[in-house]
């Protein structure tokens, strides 16, 4: 690693561990981003800088999940980013069958946050506020909502017209979802979420992607809030959408039977699941 880098990582790993503060006690948050060994090493390194730039009262935990390397050649960046105070679970493989793997890529980081108050992002994901969203989600937290989630908006996306098209359809499609279907439109790239009943739902069969987080906490019982606001706005990488009409006409096909069917995960068997609220650490 260069010289200009390792200095960068310590004046990062400086931040992060007085967003931490006292490790003898449980932080207020603990913030799980899985990272993908194959595409995200680096890119990783954005959203550690907001998290870092957060100004509140919060204490905050990061756990990076890095996932997808060989066995026996893990990444040499998982030493790097433990000095920096952060808390890494390297997992060489997450696949789990009939489950999409954004959300199997959290799981070890949730099961071993220190914190049942969980923040979750994406590695790719770039905050516009750290002070202002992170001070909302602990309020949100403190008001009794198991699971919270702000806008998403996407950055470095091709000034294509097939691709705003898309980008209208799935802006429309979720607050249909939201506004007139009463739906919660949890995605990977932002929400919070209790880890006592994320777990307990995942546990229980009804979590299969991060779609059906909202509908299924709501299902057992839970809190779910929103909140548009554009201060409160997370943006996510755009670089994979390559433009393209008839791959526009099949994403729209596509998305609208998997959406039917992660949300049909999230019903049924509520009792099984309910929530019962436990004290927050």
């Amino acid at each position: 690693m260069a010289a200009n880098e390792t200095a960068s990582l310590d004046r990062l790993g400086d931040e992060l561990r007085r967003l931490r503060g006292d490790r003898a006690a449980l932080p207020d948050a603990s913030v799980v981003i899985p990272v993908n060994a194959q595409e995200d090493l680096e890119n990783v390194l954005g959203i550690l800088g907001d998290v870092a730039r957060y100004e509140g009262p919060v204490t905050l935990e990061v756990v990076l999940v890095i996932n997808n390397y060989p066995a026996d050649d893990p990444p040499r960046e998982i030493e790097a980013y433990e000095r920096t105070g952060v808390r890494v679970v390297a997992v060489p493989s997450v696949w789990r069958a009939g489950e999409a793997v954004c959300l199997s890529a959290r799981i070890p980081g949730i099961r071993v946050a220190s914190s049942e108050r969980i923040i979750l992002f994406d590695a790719d994901c770039r905050i516009s506020n750290p002070t202002l969203l992170f001070d909302w989600y602990a309020e949100q937290f403190d008001r009794g909502a198991q699971v919270a989630y702000t806008a998403v908006g996407y950055y470095d996306l091709r000034p294509l017209w097939s691709v705003r098209a898309r980008m209208l359809a799935h802006h429309l499609a979720r607050w249909i979802k939201r506004v007139i279907l009463r739906i919660p439109t949890t995605r990977g790239s932002n929400y919070a979420t209790d880890q006592v009943l994320l777990l307990r739902l995942y546990e229980s069969g009804f979590l299969t992607d991060d779609l059906n987080v909202g509908p299924a906490a709501r299902a057992a019982g839970g809190r779910v809030v929103y909140s548009g606001a554009k201060g409160l706005r997370v943006l996510t990488s755009g670089r994979r959408f390559r433009g393209g009409w008839w791959k526009l006409a099949r994403y729209l096909y596509y998305r609208l039977g998997y959406n039917l069917r992660v949300i049909g995960t999230s019903k049924g068997k509520k009792s099984d699941a309910s929530y019962h609220r436990t004290p927050s650490r």
